[in-house]
């Protein structure tokens, strides 16, 4: 029932709404929970296996009974948690997991077979006759199970995924969150600041208490209106920050349209971000436990702090005579707040004998709740007492078994939480994740000013780290009444006490769990389930915990806690898979110049996950081979441009820098001289050839390795396992830099000539030779250069930061067009350096070594390298190996095809007579014909000789004449310019 003069929602504005297709009312700023308590709304779900009627449990995001589905057809949206969904006009929310009706739930027959469906019995049934798995015991168990549904449809709603990056993330914005973020916001720090509600405030919001002489909401309002006015702090409503990763890296999941009837054109559902902070400060609050007891879970049975939060907040009474039941203080604030409402209180029963008194409500000391009654709501309790057992009739009881820190997010990477006997809970250790530190409430700290206090220290501690000076100030007064309590987990007697509400699991199920010997807290979980509903256990564990821990003769610490993971709240698949929408699972990677290359009408092609232009099509062509040949000739005669920051770009520095690239490239790095850039060949360890590419020195002890795109990956983890498996004594780092730098290749006779037009001081020749690199500056911006070609004509790559690789392009390739060349794609490359006989993947597979391709001579005879030694086994330098060529048909009609196979012209096409095969070909505008590449036994001394290609799969023969790999410009003249 709505309680008058209470609450922070807006009575101003109604919002209608329905529920099981009944119309209600509510107010803006209600949750579906809220407005269903003041439409006296008890009944709102079923349990998962025995279809107990369920009611509202709590008020937050850890709400197991409420979930519930919203929309229809391509909008439904299932298993949503009533606490958390906002109403709006025209809302349509609907139970879940009954049938026919929530009021008449068939399936609530399960409950009457308890007896046999108890922790574990699916391990013990089912088992015979064997055949009927399959046929009747798995389609009946599929069939049950799950909570919500899809609709089956697509999806109508859209997901955005987004990336920040800041100095310091507070998560939480209660007393402590907002301190945090205060202290830092003046310091100058760049701030963001997340809270999983739609209101910043935390408890403030849900409290009566008073700071600085003004109520909690109105403290908290002013404090964000400050925060709102700095530039340096954003604040992100409806951000559930859901897991932490390495180097300072949080998921976080923001509900964008959620409480909007109305989502806009193209306004998403939901927004995935991925945070990066130098610091973090974990301000998340506590949540209440419940006790368990016989029947402690029908409708009208909640949480004490949230009976507290619907008055204060929503301004509802989740009943009209309400008892309250707890071990601790807190306990008598609710009753405190009920009285003051006006709201008829029939009995505090605290379990603890020495409990102080409270005025003006009948206070049973020394008593527990040991039963409930009424069919599907709460109509009365039974309370065991000094005196005897007596019944109340109450239509709400609120629980308090203690507070539980939220310390969820400082074990997600494997980290374990201490025990502290003083307020009976976990918290967490200083550390589990590294630049993260805890405050307020989940570290244990329950008053408003302890967490006023741990805000601003735990904002200093990250501000001194980050360099800033903090200015706390004077903190505010608040109250700071010390948390008193006594353990109690659950009250002895007959009949099913529960502990997980979602999936059933009672006392007596823990029990039984340990009786059959799964001691351990993980296997305990698996066992009976606690704990792996949606909600995760998060009202349940500890109290799952010490009850095991009675069960086996334990303490709770040496008991310990199952494995928290990410992530801390549900989060849609649609939303993890933001952008993949009818796309596979295989990550897709873009260059700064995807969209100006797509906008140019180019069909994109795979490379090594990337997505890179194939050819850029003009009016008039027919087919990719004119194009292809239009974009040979802009390079060949006047100017191309081609995005190739696809190439895998590592960054190497340490005074052993050059020791590591001798090592593991086959010729020398270390008479590299700073400013040059010199071609490297690398081997694996059984001596075949792993990658190639070209390393600059920027200085004496930087190194930039270019790897080839396909190769990237493999040639990191490999620098990695040299550094710090085989020599982790040298003094090196590596970090991957591809994504960080966009890099052009420019290249033509009149490359310099349009390089010249962006850079601020243009090249000479005499100063940048071949081979050379260094900085430069680009209108402004600073950048890198490289007098390197893989055209075989005069060619740079320059490289500037990824910000503004988008723009870079457009201006490139605008002036490469006005020097009559334009961009180039794949294709027109691959043509590019066939014709100088350049290798790429297709030639360096894995089966060939550096004397397969004529590099035998790069493996310098000065020093070791890895795979040198293997690399000069017999057999693999021995006359008659399959070694590089290239490859001319006679007629210049005559067709090449890649894999096809070589044969000498007298023999017939089978397997015992072949001699080689083709690895790469393309149609060579120079050239006038197709040309190729290929492995020939015996190859370098057959040039000249006519071999035979058979393509047995598409009926192709050519006859060839084998001829030197560089099939243009072999002195390399207009390469060097």
């Amino acid at each position: 029932m709505r309680v008058q003069g209470k609450g922070l929602i807006d009575r101003d504005r109604p919002v209608s709404f329905t529920f099981d297709g009944v119309g209600y009312s509510g107010y803006e700023g209600d949750t579906l929970a809220s407005a269903l308590l003041a439409n006296d709304v008890r009944l709102v779900g079923r349990s998962f296996k025995y279809h107990r009627p369920r009611g509202i449990l709590t008020a937050g995001s850890e709400e197991p009974n409420a979930l519930v589905t919203v929309g229809h057809d391509g909008r439904q949206d299932p298993n949503v948690r009533a606490t958390v969904q906002e109403i709006y006009e025209g809302m349509a929310a609907r139970s879940q997991n009954r049938w026919p009706s929530l009021s008449f739930d068939l399936m609530a027959v399960n409950d009457l077979a308890a007896p046999f469906l108890g922790a574990g019995f699916y391990y013990k049934t089912f088992m015979w006759p064997r055949s009927f798995w399959e046929k009747l015991y798995e389609p009946v168990i599929r069939r049950a199970a799950g909570l919500g549904a899809l609709s089956g449809q697509d999806n109508a709603d859209r997901y955005e995924r987004a990336f920040a990056f800041c100095d310091l993330l507070v998560i939480g914005a209660g007393p402590a969150g907002l301190m945090a973020a205060l202290v830092a916001g003046r310091a100058g720090a760049d701030v963001i600041l997340a809270d999983e509600d739609a209101r910043m405030g935390g408890r403030l919001l849900a409290e009566t208490y008073e700071i600085d002489g003004k109520p909690g909401a109105v403290w908290a309002e002013e404090v964000l209106a400050e925060l709102r006015g700095m530039e340096n702090v954003r604040l992100m409503t409806r951000t559930t920050v859901a897991g932490a990763y390495d180097q300072g890296t949080y998921a976080a999941l923001e509900r964008v349209s959620h409480h909007r009837a109305d989502r806009g054109a193209g306004a998403p559902l939901e927004c995935f971000w991925r945070i990066v902070a130098r610091r973090a400060v974990l301000a998340a609050g506590a949540l209440e436990r419940p006790i368990a007891f016989a029947d402690n879970d029908r409708p009208g049975i909640m949480t004490a702090g949230a009976v507290r939060a619907y008055l204060n907040r929503w301004g509802v009474s989740p009943g009209r005579a309400v008892s309250v039941f707890g071990n601790n203080d807190d306990a008598h604030r609710t009753v405190r707040d009920l009285l003051a409402a006006g709201v008829h209180v029939a009995a505090l029963i605290d379990s603890r004998h020495d409990a102080p008194r409270l005025d003006g409500v009948r206070m049973i000391r020394g008593g527990q709740v040991c039963g409930s009654g009424g069919r599907q709501g709460l109509e009365r309790i039974t309370v065991r007492h000094p005196g005897g057992e007596e019944r109340i009739a109450t239509d709400c009881l609120a629980m308090s078994g203690g507070w539980n820190p939220s310390l969820h997010l400082t074990c997600h990477m494997n980290g374990r939480p201490e025990w502290r006997r003083d307020i009976a809970a976990f918290v967490p250790v200083a550390g589990m994740v590294p630049g993260l530190r805890a405050a307020g409430a989940c570290n244990g700290a329950f008053s408003t000013m302890a967490c006023l206090r741990e805000g601003a220290e735990a904002a200093s501690e990250a501000l001194g780290a980050l360099g800033l000076t903090a200015d706390q100030g004077t903190l505010p007064k608040a109250e700071e009444t010390p948390y008193a309590l006594e353990p109690l987990w659950a009250v002895p007697g007959r009949g099913r006490a529960w502990l997980d509400f979602q999936n059933d699991v009672t006392v007596k199920d823990v029990k039984q769990a340990a009786v059959e010997n799964f001691r351990s807290v993980e296997h305990m979980k698996r066992y009976t389930t606690q704990g792996m509903a949606t909600d995760q256990g998060k009202n349940s564990n500890v109290a799952a915990l010490a009850v095991l821990a009675d069960a086996t003769g334990r303490g709770i610490p040496e008991t310990g806690t199952t494995t928290f993971r990410p992530p801390y709240s549900p989060i849609a698949i649609a939303a993890l898979g933001a952008g993949g929408e009818g796309k596979g699972f295989q990550p897709e990677r873009f260059t700064t110049s995807h969209a100006a290359t797509l906008s140019r009408g180019a069909p994109m092609i795979e490379a090594g996950l990337w997505y890179r232009p194939s050819y850029f099509p003009q009016a008039g062509e027919t087919d990719w081979q004119q194009s292809c040949d239009r974009e040979v000739g802009y390079v060949r005669n006047a100017v191309g441009v081609a995005d190739v920051s696809t190439l895998g770009k590592i960054d190497i520095q340490g005074a052993d820098a050059a020791r590591l690239l001798d090592f593991v490239y086959t010729n020398m790095f270390s008479t590299l001289k700073v400013g040059r850039v010199r071609y490297g060949l690398m081997l694996r360890e059984d001596g075949h050839v792993m990658d190639d590419g070209t390393t600059a020195r920027l200085g004496e002890d930087h190194y930039l390795m270019t790897t080839t795109t396909a190769a990237a990956g493999q040639v990191m983890a490999h620098l990695e396992f040299v550094a710090q498996g085989l020599h982790p004594e040298w003094d090196v780092s590596l970090c991957s830099v591809t994504e960080q730098w966009a890099q052009f290749a420019v290249a033509g006779p009149r490359a310099r000539e349009l390089l010249n037009g962006l850079l601020d001081t243009p090249v000479d020749p005499a100063d940048w030779p071949f081979m050379s690199c260094g900085a430069v500056s680009v209108l402004g911006v600073g950048g890198r250069l490289f007098r390197i070609s893989f055209s075989g004509e005069e060619g740079y790559e320059i490289a500037v930061p990824a910000r503004y690789g988008a723009s870079l392009f457009d201006l490139l390739v605008r002036r490469a067009e006005a020097l009559g060349g334009g961009a180039y794609g794949m294709e027109a490359l691959n043509v590019l350096r066939i014709e100088k006989g350049f290798i790429t993947h297709a030639e360096i597979h894995g089966r060939v070594t550096a004397y397969d391709i004529g590099m035998g001579g790069m493996v310098s005879a000065k020093k070791d390298c890895i795979g040198k030694t293997m690399a000069q086994r017999p057999g693999l330098e021995e006359p008659g190996r399959e070694r590089l060529v290239g490859l001319k048909p006679i007629a210049a009609e005559g067709k090449l095809l890649a894999g096809a196979h070589l044969y000498r012209q007298e023999d017939a096409a089978r397997r015992e007579h072949d001699q080689g095969y083709v690895t790469s070909v393309c149609h060579s505008p120079v050239q006038g014909r197709m040309i190729g590449l290929g492995f020939l036994a015996d190859g370098p001394e057959r040039i000249g000789e006519i071999v035979k290609m058979v393509d047995g799969l598409r009926g192709v023969t050519t006859y060839c004449e084998v001829i030197s790999p560089v099939f243009y410009d072999p002195e390399g003249g207009r390469m060097r310019g």
